[in-house]
């Protein structure tokens, strides 16, 4: 067996008792970081969490999440039942992954299956949490030739991880040519989205080569 199939079954072992003690005690049950990569945020009770392009925090004990948003895409998603939710805020929608090579926030799917493992861990299912989706907006200057299009990527990657997983989509803000700036507060689940002036940030993506 594999060091990357020792990790998935381990991951699998620790999701499953995980559920069965949410089951339990479902109060008493807090998500473990089960995904790889320390991108993945800690939060202690009561904390207010900035998070950074390429990270993700999940879970019920922080007061909020906060991020800046140009062509990156934010989700946060919510649990109006257990009051668990999370963030992640990713640069690009995909890449080719090898099956030795832990998972990266950067990514859009593999940020939220990151999350998912995590919401999963506590007992609870990817179709009860409301989502939002924020960002990706046009960062390139006007008649620019260089047309990536990473903002609009962004979104459509977005829009196909909330179907993919069966999110409750309740707000939606994307695209044009501004920041966003998004606190998520855990404790009501509201969502505070707030547009800045001008052209919006671009955010720095290291070289293949230098990735971590």
């Amino acid at each position: 067996m594999s060091t990357a199939e020792k990790l998935t079954l381990a991951e699998r072992m620790e999701a499953a008792r995980q559920r069965a003690a949410a089951a339990r005690s479902p109060a008493a049950a807090k998500p473990q970081q089960l995904a790889h990569g320390h991108w993945q945020v800690p939060g202690q009770l009561g904390d207010h969490l900035t998070l950074m392009p390429g990270q993700m925090h999940f879970g019920g004990q922080v007061a909020s999440l906060r991020t800046l948003l140009g062509s990156c895409l934010a989700v946060t998603l919510w649990h109006p039942e257990r009051k668990l939710g999370g963030m992640c805020h990713f640069l690009l929608p995909t890449r080719t992954r090898t099956p030795s090579e832990p998972l990266d926030g950067r990514y859009g799917d593999e940020a939220l299956e990151a999350m998912v493992r995590l919401l999963r861990a506590t007992g609870t299912d990817p179709k009860d949490y409301h989502a939002h989706l924020y960002g990706g907006a046009d960062t390139m200057p006007e008649g620019s030739a260089l047309k990536f299009n990473v903002g609009e990527r962004n979104i459509e990657q977005g829009f196909n991880l909330v179907d993919r997983y069966g999110f409750q989509i309740q707000g939606v803000d994307v695209g044009e040519d501004v920041p966003r700036t998004v606190v998520l507060t855990l404790s009501s689940g509201d969502v505070d989205m707030r547009r800045g002036l001008g052209k919006a940030p671009t955010p720095h993506i290291p070289p293949s080569g230098k990735r971590g």
